[in-house]
This record gives structure tokens, C-alpha cells and sequence, in this order.
């Protein structure tokens, strides 16, 4: 691991100062071109420039070129070239409007890099059950990780700095799952995600100069699913960008086919006066993680956006301890607690049953010889009578009981 601390700290600092430094330029030249969009959570008319994908995918592939430089990774090879297919992507659905088929399909064809490479393992790790061995189905598992991926994140880029900030969490809890699993080069290819990620929230964040468009959300998406998939985390990247799986789940539950939200013509959410945000009340208005944020109360477009981020950060939690029990380590800790509390349970019933069996000897002891002494008595006897005529190992019992009683 410590020969890849030097190429971890270089390709990290190179992935964030690229990104923090050509975003400027990038967002004055979409400027001058008017290239921009408008802001529709900001009241009067905002325009704010788009897309940002050009420089999050620049820094994407300098900084990975040189980890793989250092490297020789034919998985981090794999995972460059999904990043440029699926800026390509989006690139063309950022300058034309597609159809609806388009970026599923496109992105399914994004994932051919990870295949063609063989940088995967047909295995799915399970917590608690294990592995899953799916060789031939594995094939469907990989585009499907890809699309899922890339969509979600893109469908939760509605918010100034909501896509970018999201994935600096969800990036930093599956770095630090993929440390926990010991596969140490996929982290340093994330911490890549999350450092481009960050450089870019610096101008996304509210209020946004500049907005990821399609081609920048669907290359941090297609960059993170890449990485679940080579770093066979499968399991853990979805525990960690939950929230956004449920996004996409209830949008696509609600309005019940593939279709792009600016064809959507009955809106989510509205703004009130103060250009807050509230949940629409047409039954026709298709279901997403904002809208249910916000069926409570209108909430600012701040609050809402940390409210996203609480979740995120949740689902780190989850994912972490997920990757935790795919180590078995928690396992371990709950076999020893339960073996210690079991050892614990039967040593106090042990020790109360052979209390319980004694005191009922002892008890029964006393009270038989009582019951000789008195008919002894009766009969007048002396004690020199009952000695002869009393086991000597009773009688060495007697005067022990009778001081203890």
C-alpha cells in the first residue's frame, strides 16, 4: 500500500486544481458564447452557463492517466475509457434533444470498455450470504450498473450543486468501503471522483455559475458505476447513492415509461412568492425525491439541497458498514458476544443447579436425621445408641449440618 501513496497524492491534487482552475475560463468562454441556460429556482431570469462536462472529464483524465502512469492498470484503463463514452453521451444530448431510448441504450454501450477488457468478476459479494457466482448474467449486470448510474445522477441534478456535492459523499464512503476491502488502486481511482467532484461543487454550489449539463452528470455517474463494478462493490455503491436510486425509482413508477423530464409537462414541484420550493398537488405530477422532501412544507432551494445531502451522508454510513460485513469482521464480533453471553448462561445455570441439587441434599439430609433423633428420643435411647447403630459417615455429617443450621 505504500508504494501507492505518491501517485495517490499526485493524481489527487492534479484531478482538483485541474478542475478548480479551467472551470473559470470554461464558464466565461460558455459565457461569451451564450451557451447558458436559465435558473428556474432563482426569481427574475438567471442565466448560468452549460455544461460543465468538458472540465470534469479533463480533469477525470489527466489525473488518471497519471495513476495509470504509475500503475499499469488495466483497470483504470477501463474506467477512462467508460468516462469518455459516457461524456460522449451526454455531449450530444446536452447540444440536441434526443429520444427517449437514447442515453439507455447509449450508455449500455458506454460499458463495452469493461467488458472487452475482462476487468470484472462474475462474483457478487452478498453481506451475510456471501457470494453469488453469475457468469452469463454478470454480462447484463455490468450495462445495466453503468445506465443505472449514470441516470440517477443525472436525475438529481435539479438543484444548484446537488449532482456534485452528492457524489463528493457518495464518492468518500465508497472510497473508504473500497479501503476497508483492501482493494486500495480502485480507491485512488475514486478519491479521483471525489476530488473533481469537489473542484467542480466550488462553482456548482448555490448559487451556481455554472451547471454540469448531461455530459458532466452522466460522467461522474458512468465514472461511479465503472468503479463498482471493477472494484467488485457492487452491493456497496448502491447502498451509497441511495437516495438517488429512489429518485429514479419513484419518477419512473410514477409516470411508467422511459421518457426525458423536459418532456414532462405537469411539474413536480412549484415556486411560491418567495421562490421557495413546494410540492405540486396535481395528482398527474410524476413522484421524485424532491417533491417528497418538500410535501411537508415549501422549503428553500439551500434547504433542500442539504436535506439531499443528509441522506447522502446516511447512505455513506450504510454503505461503510456495509463493506464492514463483507469482511466478516462484524460477524466475528457478533459470534464472539454471542458465544461469551451463551458460555455466561449456562455457567449461571449450571452453578444454580448444582446450588439447587445441593441445598435439596442438605435439606433432605437434616431433616431425615431429625427425624431419627427424635424417634430415638421416643424411644429412649441414648446417643451412644444412635452412634452404633448410624453409618459412621452419617454421623461425621451431623454435627457439620446442625452448626451450619
Amino acid at each position: 500500500m505504500t508504494e501507492l501513496f505518491i501517485p495517490g497524492i499526485i493524481s489527487c491534487v492534479i484531478a482538483f486544481v485541474v478542475v478548480y482552475f479551467c472551470t473559470p475560463p470554461l464558464i466565461s468562454y460558455l459565457q461569451n458564447k451564450n451557451i447558458t441556460v436559465r435558473d428556474v429556482n432563482k426569481s427574475g431570469v438567471v442565466m448560468v452557463a452549460r455544461p460543465g462536462g468538458p472540465v470534469i472529464l479533463f480533469g477525470i483524465i489527466s489525473s488518471g492517466m497519471i495513476l495509470y502512469i504509475f500503475l499499469q492498470s488495466s483497470e483504470i484503463l477501463a474506467i477512462l475509457l467508460v468516462c469518455v463514452l459516457a461524456f460522449a453521451v451526454g455531449f450530444v444530448d446536452d447540444r440536441r434533444i434526443m429520444g427517449r431510448w437514447f442515453k439507455p441504450v447509449a450508455l449500455g454501450v458506454a460499458a463495452t470498455p469493461i467488458l472487452l477488457l475482462g476487468v470484472y468478476d462474475a462474483n457478487i459479494t452478498f453481506p451475510l450470504f456471501g457470494v453469488i457466482h453469475t457468469p452469463i448474467v454478470y454480462v447484463g449486470v455490468v450495462i445495466f450498473m453503468i445506465l443505472v448510474t449514470g441516470n440517477t445522477v443525472n436525475s438529481i441534478d435539479v438543484l444548484n450543486g446537488a449532482a456534485s456535492g452528492f457524489m463528493v459523499i457518495a464518492g468518500i464512503s465508497l472510497s473508504v468501503s473500497l479501503f476497508i476491502l483492501q482493494n486500495y488502486e480502485i480507491a485512488l481511482v475514486c478519491l479521483l471522483l471525489v476530488c473533481v467532484s469537489l473542484a467542480f461543487y466550488k462553482y456548482h454550489k448555490i448559487p451556481s455559475r455554472i451547471f454540469p449539463g448531461d455530459s458532466g452528470a452522466l460522467v461522474l455517474g458512468g465514472m461511479y458505476g465503472a468503479i463498482a463494478i471493477v472494484g467488485n462493490v457492487e452491493v456497496v455503491a448502491a447502498v451509497a447513492i441511495l437516495p438517488a436510486v429512489l429518485n429514479s425509482f419513484f419518477f419512473l413508477s410514477s409516470v411508467k415509461r422511459i421518457v426525458e423530464h423536459r418532456q414532462i409537462q405537469a411539474r413536480p414541484v412549484l415556486h411560491t412568492k418567495d421562490m421557495k420550493i413546494a410540492a405540486a398537488t396535481d395528482a398527474a405530477a410524476p413522484f421524485t425525491l424532491v417533491r417528497i422532501i418538500t410535501s411537508s412544507h415549501p422549503m428553500s432551494e439551500h434547504q433542500v439541497v442539504m436535506m439531499i445531502f443528509k441522506l447522502a451522508i446516511l447512505s455513506g454510513v450504510l454503505a461503510v458498514i456495509t463493506a464492514i460485513m463483507m469482511t466478516g469482521a462484524i460477524i466475528d464480533v457478533m459470534t464472539d458476544v454471542l458465544t461469551s453471553t451463551m458460555n455466561g448462561m449456562v455457567n449461571s445455570m449450571m452453578t444454580s443447579m448444582v446450588t439447587g441439587m445441593v441445598d435439596v441434599l442438605m435439606s433432605a439430609m437434616l431433616s431425615e436425621m431429625l427425624n431419627v433423633m427424635s424417634a430415638t428420643a421416643l424411644a429412649g435411647y441414648t446417643m451412644e445408641h444412635v452412634v452404633e447403630s448410624v453409618p459412621d459417615m452419617v454421623m461425621v455429617s451431623v454435627p457439620d449440618m446442625v452448626i451450619s443450621t
